[in-house]
């Protein structure tokens, strides 16, 4: 017996709630552990990102008034 047939024998609410559910609670670390993965390293690249910004823009700053004499 395929999984599909042992599925399509069973009431609607048990495939598209009590399925999902159990899924979560099985899965709900995992999917939690790698969401926060993601979204810890979205916030690095974007620190990254502004700090580089920074740089470049600082640097451009310098060399700019060091070309017109300044130091």
């Amino acid at each position: 017996m395929a999984v599909r047939e042992i599925v399509a024998g069973m009431p609607w609410w048990v495939k598209w709630i009590a399925l999902p559910v159990v899924a979560l609670v099985v899965f709900g670390g995992l999917i939690a552990s790698v969401v926060g993965f993601v979204i810890g390293l979205l916030f690095k690249v974007l620190i990254l990102v502004a700090l580089v910004g920074g740089l470049v823009y600082a640097v451009r700053k310098f060399t700019s008034s060091s070309s017109r004499g300044g130091w």
